[in-house]
């Protein structure tokens, strides 16, 4: 495995391109500690940090679900890595060179699961310093709870990067590839739009939407704004009541990594199928 990961690697960090949009995907990431000095003119200035979005445990949820958004920074480089094998010939000389289909969508996978854990772990840490630096509570046994989301950061980005893979895999241009993504994104809003309006009640669409690939991502790590302690305060004032359901459930990453294996089946069986 060890290996598989190298020749990966090899690969990614001789391609200027791929480079500098994953040093430009943890640079983004630690830009999340900017967000700490926007401030707001209300009477005095107060700035974004000190209304409580780097409080633990708040901290983990809040900025997982921000970090989520520049995924696409690696999705590009996964589906670049994909259409470059193919323009380069480089996977039909890697089998020549000895390397069965079956390791060649390994080394794939791995890659994407490697992104992935090196992005959690630099959010952990990116989120650990800001939760100490801000934070009004820091008791271990509250800086360390709710780090489900964590976890979920992490699956959804295995899962994301997955299906990546996948449409590099199936299209084989880059372009192509991501086009494609945004088609599917579009597909899953109007296919809800569409059972919403003729079919279902909200509750009924949310379950059967829940299964479709990018819907499952966005349910790990659910929007935490209105979790803000600060904008519960001024929805009481208002004589409104906020009661939704910030949690992960046990269900949701088993979609999730039900999506990523089919992925990753689906990719390995285009190989296996194609005359290179």
């Amino acid at each position: 495995m060890v290996r598989l990961l190298q020749i990966e690697f090899i690969k990614l960090w001789n391609n200027r391109a791929s480079r500098v949009l994953i040093i430009s995907y943890f640079v983004l990431l630690t830009s999340i500690a900017l967000i700490a000095s926007i401030k707001f003119p209300f009477g005095a200035d107060v700035r974004l940090a000190d209304v409580g979005i780097f409080n633990f445990p708040y901290i983990w949820h809040f900025n997982t679900f921000v970090a989520a958004f520049f995924k696409l920074f690696l999705a590009i480089v996964i589906v670049s890595m994909m259409a470059n094998e193919y323009s380069n010939k480089t996977i039909k000389q890697n089998l020549i060179d000895g390397l069965s289909k079956k390791e060649f969508v390994l080394s794939k996978f791995l890659t994407v699961v490697s992104f992935s854990l090196v992005s959690t772990v630099f959010v952990f840490v990116v989120s650990l310093i800001l939760g100490y630096s801000f934070s009004d509570y820091n008791e271990f046994s509250i800086v360390f709870s709710d780090l489900e989301f964590l976890v979920s950061f992490f699956i959804k980005l295995v899962g994301f990067f997955s299906f990546c893979l996948f449409l590099g895999m199936l299209v084989k241009r880059s372009a192509f590839a991501l086009g494609f993504l945004i088609l599917w994104q579009i597909f899953e809003l109007v296919f809800r739009g569409i059972i919403r309006w003729k079919l279902f009640d909200s509750e009924t669409t949310d379950t059967i939407m829940a299964f479709f690939p990018l819907e499952s991502m966005f349910n790990l790590i659910k929007e935490p704004v209105t979790r803000l302690q600060a904008v519960q305060t001024v929805a009481k004032q208002v004589g409104e009541k906020i009661e939704l359901d910030y949690h992960v459930h046990w269900y949701e990453p088993i979609i999730v990594l039900s999506w990523t294996a089919i992925f990753i089946y689906l990719s390995y069986a285009l190989l296996k199928k194609r005359d290179l």
